[in-house]
Order: C-alpha cells, then structure tokens, then sequence
C-alpha cells in the first residue's frame, strides 16, 4: 500500500500544503482575535475545505481531459474578466470581484491556472518553437491578454504575477537568451529610473555588459540597448511631467518610508512587528503589533507579519523553509515528467507560487512596494486559497502521471 502511495500519490506535496494552510488557519485567527471579526476566521475555514475539495478533484482527474479542457478554460475565463469590467464590484479602487452574497469571486486568481494550462499547452506542440517570432508572439499574447484586462481593473501586483510566470516558462520553452533579455532589459531599465538617476545608469551599465558578454548579433544587441535607455529616459521624463501629487503617490509606492502615516504606514509596521519578533517570537495571541490592530485588515496582504511576530525567526523561517520544499518539488517535478505539457504546467504553477512567495514577503520586509499580493495558503481569500489549492491538485495529478507520455 505504501509502495502504491509512493509511486502515483503526491503525499509530500500534500503535507506540505495542509502544514501551510494550518499556519495560515491559525494566523489569520491571531490577526482577527482582538479586530473582533470572527466571521473572516470561519469564512477561510469554509474555504479550506473548498479548497481541499478542488485539490482532490484535480488531482484525480484524467490527465488527458485537463490537457484537453485548457483551452475552453482560458476563454472562459477571459469573459469572466471582461464581465468582471462591467458588472463586476469595485473594492479599494479596483474593480475585480464578483458578489455572491456574503461571500466574493475574483476571476483573476483563477485567471493565473487557465492561462498557465493553455500556455503550456500551445508551447506543448511538436511544431511551435519559441526561436521562431510568430511562435513567440502567440505565447506572449496568451499571457498579455489577461494581463491587459487585469491592468483595466486596474489591479497591478495580479497582473505583475502573471508576468513573473511568463519569464521561466520561456526558458524553460528553450527561449534564446537574446530574446529573454529583450524582454527584461526595458523593463529593468524603466523600473531603475523611477528610483533616480544612479539606479538608472547602473541599470543600463548592467544591460550593457550582459549584452556583451552574450556577443549575440550587433545590430540585435544595438536594438535592444537603444530601446532600453530610451524607455528609461521617457519615464524620467514622464514623471517629471506630472503633478505633484501624482509624483507623491509614485514616491510612496517605491519607498513607503516618504510617507510613513500615509500609503507607507503598513509596510513600515509590518517590519516593526516581525522585527520584534525576535528568536522565538512572543507567543501565540500575544503579538502586540496583531493584537492591537496596528495594521489594518492584516489578516489579508501581510499575514506574514503574525509567525513573524509571534513566532519569530523560527516561525517565519519554518514558513519559508515550507514554501522552498513546495517550490523545490515543483521544479524537480517538472524537470522528471516524460509529457511536455505537465512539465509546462509545472513549470508554470511552480513560478506563479514562487512570484507570489517572494513580492509578499518582500512587501513585509520593506525590500519591495505594496502593491496587494497575497502569501498563497496564508493570506486570508476565498478565491486566491482556492486557486492556489487547486494549483497543487493539478501538481498531484502531474505527478501521478509523470512517466506517461
């Protein structure tokens, strides 16, 4: 029986999810316990277990019929964000929920598993190559799409996740390095200049040497350095044409500490609270950064902040040591899987965790802007618990069928 497990059931995998949601269970009970909503506590114990239902169900499924159903899911999914555009219910400015009563959809999790299934299942195909340009354009439409629809909400963290999961899944499609690059550089570069004038030269010395030393074609490589400083110098430009305030609010998202009773007042209280953590935290409900509310509605975006806090450095190393263990699998499973697709998608829902994984807590620890992502099986949400529940359940099944072709 156990030799049965082994081989076609993903029991690890699925211990380390359920150690993950219990945290998650036990935080967002801290961070409610004293904010007097119980009802957010009980709501994500319901989703738990929707959660836990997904997950089997897609574990279990025909291997086959979830390759075959890729495609009607993405479009799908599609109209649910256009839908979600104009009926959809705007909260804390965006525009991304649909209401069941008391409880609420947000399309765009569930976005991230049927684009992860039709992008692996186009880049699957023994005639599309990724050095070819049409080839490229395609995959990159089918991640730019719902990207653009995000962007229209306007939700940027969701639509920045999808993003972070495009880029592995290129390499691991066999992507030139020349043409990963042109894609990053810009980007990079555009990002530097926001920062001031120094990140943005070095951004471009960077851009410079590694174009050098990858000794690709020179007009190509001209290209692309050419438009990476172009688009660095007009978004300095663009920022300095706008207002006042409109240059405030750009100044508080990259550095929360411009202002500190303002957009950057949560960032700056989530370091406080996991700096005061300590070894070995201050025990369970015993966090006074939690327990007195200093940050609003934690339960959600810096949940991170209660092991933190509570349980110290060895609370919050023993949730990102759980998270590296679910990452590593991930990889390793995609790296061992004989059916391209499955080692696609692995790849594509192992990157999509591991985006989320890194800009959450980079936002507690200050090291990156807020911009409202939640920690997958932690934060509180019905539809990113349920979506990333759902995640491993296609996982589970990859691996059960691992050596098919």
């Amino acid at each position: 029986m156990f030799e049965f497990l082994r081989e076609y059931f993903d029991y690890k995998t699925l211990l380390v999810t359920a150690a993950l949601v219990t945290i998650g269970l036990v935080s967002v009970y801290s961070a409610t316990y004293d904010a007097r909503v119980p009802e957010i506590f009980y709501r994500q114990i319901l989703y738990a277990g929707a959660g836990l239902v997904a997950l089997l169900i897609l574990a279990f499924l025909p291997f086959r019929l979830l390759q075959f159903v890729s495609y009607p899911s993405y479009f799908l999914s599609i109209l649910l964000l256009v839908s979600v555009l104009i009926i959809g219910r705007t909260v804390s400015g965006s525009t991304s929920w649909f209401n069941f009563g008391a409880f609420r959809l947000q399309p765009s999790e569930l976005t991230k598993i049927t684009t992860a299934l039709a992008l692996a299942t186009y880049l699957s195909r023994t005639d599309v190559s990724l050095k070819n340009f049409r080839n490229l354009l395609l995959a990159s439409g089918i991640v730019l799409l719902p990207v653009v629809l995000i962007m229209l909400q306007p939700d940027v963290g969701t639509a920045v996740v999808y993003l972070g999961m495009f880029f592995p899944v290129l390499y691991w499609g066999g992507a030139s390095r020349i043409t990963i690059v042109a894609l990053t550089a810009p980007a990079v570069v555009a990002v530097a200049s926001l920062f001031g004038t120094t990140p943005f030269f070095l951004a471009v010395i960077l851009v410079a040497i590694v174009l050098y030393f990858m000794r690709g074609n020179r007009i190509l490589t001209v290209l692309i350095f050419s438009g990476s400083v172009l688009i660095g110098i007009s978004v300095q430009a663009i920022y300095g044409g706008l207002k006042p305030y409109q240059q405030k609010r750009i100044a508080t998202f990259i550095n929360p500490g411009a202002d500190p009773l303002g957009a950057g007042y949560n960032s700056l209280q989530s370091k406080v609270a996991i700096g005061s953590g300590g070894l070995a935290g201050k025990g369970f409900l015993q966090g006074t950064q939690t327990q007195l509310n200093f940050i609003p509605e934690q339960w959600t975006d810096f949940i991170f902040c209660v092991p933190g806090e509570e349980f110290g450095f060895l609370g919050s190393a023993a949730v990102l040591l759980l998270f590296a263990v679910l990452l590593f699998r991930g990889v390793m499973l995609a790296s061992t899987v004989k059916n391209p697709y499955g080692s696609f998608v692995a790849v594509a829902i192992t990157a999509t965790l591991g985006i989320h994984v890194v800009m959450n807590i980079g936002m507690a620890l200050g090291l990156l802007p807020v911009i409202g992502v939640p920690l997958p099986f932690l934060s509180y949400g019905g539809s990113a618990l349920l979506a990333a529940m759902a995640m491993i359940g296609i996982l589970m099944n990859i691996y059960t069928h691992r050596k098919e072709y």
